[in-house]
C-alpha cells in the first residue's frame, strides 16, 4: 500500500500527460466538441421534464423548478458512472502499452481522475448557469457543491477499482455495468424525490447513492443537506476501500497483462 500510495504522487506528470493526450484525442475530430460531456444528462433531463410537462409522468414536488431537479440529478448521476467506468476503460485503453513499458499502473488511476476533474468541471459549471436561469441566484453552499462532486468521483472509482481486474478477463462485465446503472438509476433519487411512504422510500433512503445525490443537489440550489451525515458516512467507507482497491490494482493488474498477452 505504501508503495502503490508513493507511485501514486511520483506519477503525477505521466498521468497528465496521458490525460492531456486522451482528452485531445476524445474531441479532436468531433464537431461539437466538450459539449458532448453534457449532452448526456441534457438529454436524460429533457426526456423527464417532457414527461413531466406533458402530464405522461406525474411526479412528486421537488420544492425547485423541476428542469433544475431533473438536469442537477442526471448531471451528478453520470458524473458517478463515469467515475466507476473510469478505471476499467484507462487500463484497457493502455493494453497495449502495459505490454511493452514498465511504467506505474497507478498513473492510469490517475490519469482517470484527472479526466474526470476536467469533464466534471464543464458540467458544474453548466449546473450553475441553470442554478442562475431557473432563479435560485447565488448562495454560500453552492460553494461547498464541487466537493461533492470529488466525493462522487472517489465513490465511483473506488467501485471501478474492484471491478477493473474481472471486467479487464471478462467483457461481459462492462456490459453488466451499464445494465445494472440503468437499473439503479430508477431506485435513486436522480429525476424524482423519494416516495413518502411504502418499500420504494427505505431503498432509496439506505442506497448509498442517495446520499451523494442529494447531498450535491441541496448545496447547489441552496437547501439544507438532510443527507450530509450519510453521505460523510459513505466517504468514510469509501477511503479504505480505495486504498485496498489500489494495492489489489497493483497486484492483479501485471498478472491479468501477462495472461491476456500470452
Amino acid at each position: 500500500m505504501k508503495t502503490s500510495l508513493k507511485d501514486v504522487y511520483n506519477s503525477r506528470f505521466l498521468a497528465r500527460q496521458l490525460a492531456e493526450r486522451d482528452i485531445k484525442a476524445q474531441y479532436r475530430q468531433s464537431y461539437l466538441g466538450v459539449l458532448w460531456a453534457f449532452l448526456l444528462p441534457l438529454g436524460t433531463a429533457f426526456v423527464w421534464i417532457f414527461l413531466n410537462n406533458t402530464g405522461t409522468v406525474t411526479l412528486s414536488d421537488t420544492g425547485v423548478p423541476y428542469p433544475l431537479y431533473a438536469f442537477s440529478g442526471t448531471l451528478i448521476w453520470s458524473i458517478i458512472v463515469a467515475s466507476i467506468n473510469s478505471p476499467l476503460q484507462s487500463t484497457n485503453a493502455a493494453r497495449g502499452i502495459l505490454t511493452k513499458i514498465n511504467f506505474p499502473k497507478e498513473a492510469l488511476i490517475l490519469s482517470g481522475i484527472y479526466k474526470l476533474l476536467f469533464n466534471s468541471s464543464i458540467k458544474v459549471i453548466l449546473l450553475i448557469l441553470f442554478v442562475f436561469f431557473y432563479g435560485v441566484g447565488f448562495h454560500w453552499s453552492l460553494l461547498l457543491f464541487p466537493l461533492t462532486i470529488i466525493g462522487a468521483i472517489l465513490f465511483g472509482t473506488t467501485l471501478g477499482l474492484f471491478i477493473t481486474p474481472i471486467g479487464l478477463l471478462y467483457r461481459d462485465i462492462s456490459k453488466l455495468i451499464s445494465f445494472g446503472m440503468q437499473f439503479l438509476m430508477y431506485i435513486t433519487p436522480v429525476v424524482y424525490s423519494i416516495p413518502k411512504t411504502g418499500i420504494m422510500k427505505s431503498v432509496m433512503t439506505w442506497n448509498p447513492i442517495s446520499s451523494i445525490i442529494l447531498t450535491a443537489r441541496d448545496l447547489s440550489v441552496g437547501f439544507e443537506p438532510t443527507f450530509l451525515i450519510y453521505f460523510l458516512v459513505v466517504l468514510g467507507i469509501c477511503i479504505p476501500f480505495l486504498l485496498i482497491g489500489l494495492v489489489i490494482y497493483r497486484i492483479s493488474i501485471p498478472i491479468i497483462v501477462e495472461r491476456l498477452s500470452a
